[in-house]
């Protein structure tokens, strides 16, 4: 992605940011400082940026699991997030505002020490693309502070300085014209951010599916083409009944279920949506039903829907509207959509279809459910 031009810039230096990057720190302390930039707040203490990046990393980790750092090492970010949702009631998609007003109250000794740990490397190291009159020894870097910000003072054109080094209080001052860079073309830096932040999202969550969509919370979702697709069949025949507790869903005001939470596939895709009760699906919450107890009743249901498609015109016609904002992979549904194919044959595609995403979503670290269990 080609970054927006500059006269006075070495715009090169910036493009390379996020070179050779092994955790996710430096994504989130430049998300920090091109959030709070405005033209008359240039100069921010570590603290403020600090509190910036955990509730940016917030939703992806308490909601989706994500893993922010290498496989078999300590990321203090993802780490600190996990701890104060151990400490504070806060929900998943509670609002940035509410984490951070939060964290700039929160006396705890373990967020401060996640905190100060955080600060040890990233401010320093980000600009390492542009150090190019400068040359710090490899032992500078975990010794003083001072020391190490006053040789990165040298340097010019930086895009921020160091105005003093004082714990979670040092403070950074951006540089007028990287001021005027970053504000300008805001919204195209942060797109570009995070598109380098979902490649490295994927490079650690390999297995998980959907990553673009877990960076932050859903705007909004719409399953009332879901929703009504159901309840024609439903009124059709009366005596279908939900697959987690077998209660008939002809009087209810059903809910729509993924059977794979959406909170691990980020999609509505009609293979992977059912109805249940609001109860039940309540009581679900982003849990995984036991494979070995729902799955045939999920296929056995599936496979009724499949059949009244070709049944009842009624059907199709809703069907196809649902399949133009709700199954978006045209391979599956040439695979478990076609005409002609008998149970044992649909319940087998459907399988194949939906036990490799159970499969990746339990290895995350989604819980198991069982309905029985809960009542």
């Amino acid at each position: 992605m080609q970054l927006p031009y500059s006269k006075e810039l070495n715009i090169g230096y910036l493009s390379r940011l996020f070179d050779n990057t092994s955790n996710c720190y430096k994504f989130f302390w430049f998300q920090a400082i091109l959030r709070k930039l405005k033209s008359d707040k240039t100069r921010f203490t570590f603290n403020e940026l600090i509190n910036e990046m955990i509730a940016d990393a917030w939703y992806m980790v308490t909601e989706y699991h994500l893993r922010l750092g290498p496989a078999g090492t300590t990321d203090n970010l993802e780490d600190v997030v996990k701890y104060i949702g151990q400490i504070h009631p806060f929900v998943s998609s509670e609002k940035r505002e509410k984490i951070i007003e939060f964290l700039e109250e929160c006396g705890d000794k373990t967020v401060q020490k996640y905190k100060q740990t955080l600060t040890l490397n990233v401010p320093y190291r980000l600009q390492v693309p542009f150090y190019d009159e400068i040359t710090i020894e490899s032992r500078k870097w975990s010794g003083s502070k001072q020391i190490l910000a006053d040789q990165i003072n040298q340097q010019r054109r930086l895009m921020y300085y160091f105005v003093q080094i004082n714990g979670l209080d040092t403070t950074i001052e951006v540089n007028s014209l990287w001021t005027e860079y970053l504000i300008q073309n805001r919204e195209i830096l942060m797109g570009w951010l995070q598109l380098n932040l979902i490649h490295y999202l994927q490079n650690k969550n390999p297995s998980v599916p959907g990553i673009a969509e877990k960076i932050a919370p859903p705007v909004s979702r719409d399953l009332n083409r879901v929703r009504k697709y159901w309840k024609m069949i439903i009124q059709l025949d009366p005596s279908i009944t939900d697959i987690y507790g077998n209660l008939p869903l002809a009087d209810e005001a059903i809910s729509v279920d993924h059977f794979v939470p959406w909170q691990f596939v980020a999609h509505d895709e009609l293979w992977n949506l059912h109805p249940t009760t609001r109860n039940i699906n309540s009581s679900k919450n982003n849990s995984l039903p036991v494979w070995d107890v729902y799955f045939e009743p999920l296929g056995e249901l599936e496979y009724k829907a499949y059949v009244m498609r070709q049944q009842y015109p009624q059907v199709s016609r809703e069907f196809e509207n649902c399949a133009l904002y709700h199954l978006n992979n045209q391979e599956i549904r040439c695979q478990l959509y076609r005409q002609g194919l008998d149970r044992t044959e649909f319940i087998n595609r459907l399988e194949k279809v939906v036990e490799p995403v159970y499969t990746s979503a339990k290895n995350c670290g989604f819980r198991e459910w069982n309905y029985e269990v809960m009542i």
